[in-house]
């Protein structure tokens, strides 16, 4: 794990830590299953990021604000979220055109994750494709 990303993690509140690095876990899997090279984990206006070659830079946070949730945000620009809420609108919550948003309480839709990670993880090869091809 990068050094300012590990110190940012160990700043969390511990089940904000744990549920982060489960979701962080999954980017790495997904990566890794789709062969899609190496995952740059940095620093993102404070918040851990994460991209690779093939698609579009994601994010992950847990806020004071917000103290029972955490997200995990994309960019705004694309229709990643849109398709998500099209395909998961009854199952995940959202924030705006941005992120979705977790309870701490509820164990994560890892299945249902995971999936939306691939979209995004591959996002340059689908962006022009309806529903991204999902």
């Amino acid at each position: 794990m990068d050094r300012v990303v590990k110190d940012r993690f160990d700043k969390y509140p511990e089940s904000a830590r744990a549920r982060l690095e489960e979701v962080r876990n999954l980017v790495f899997k997904v990566a890794a299953e789709l062969e899609l090279g190496e995952v740059e984990e940095s620093l993102k206006w404070g918040e851990p990021s994460y991209s690779v070659k093939t698609g579009t830079p994601l994010r992950m946070d847990w806020k004071l604000k917000s103290p029972n949730h955490y997200f995990l945000f994309f960019n705004c620009k694309t229709k990643l979220v849109d398709t998500f809420r099209e395909l998961y609108g009854e199952v995940l919550e959202f924030q705006g055109n941005r992120a979705i948003v977790f309870s701490l309480s509820e164990p994560l839709p890892e299945g249902i994750i995971k999936h939306c990670l691939e979209l995004a993880l591959t996002y340059q090869q689908r962006k022009h494709l309806p529903l991204l091809g999902a």
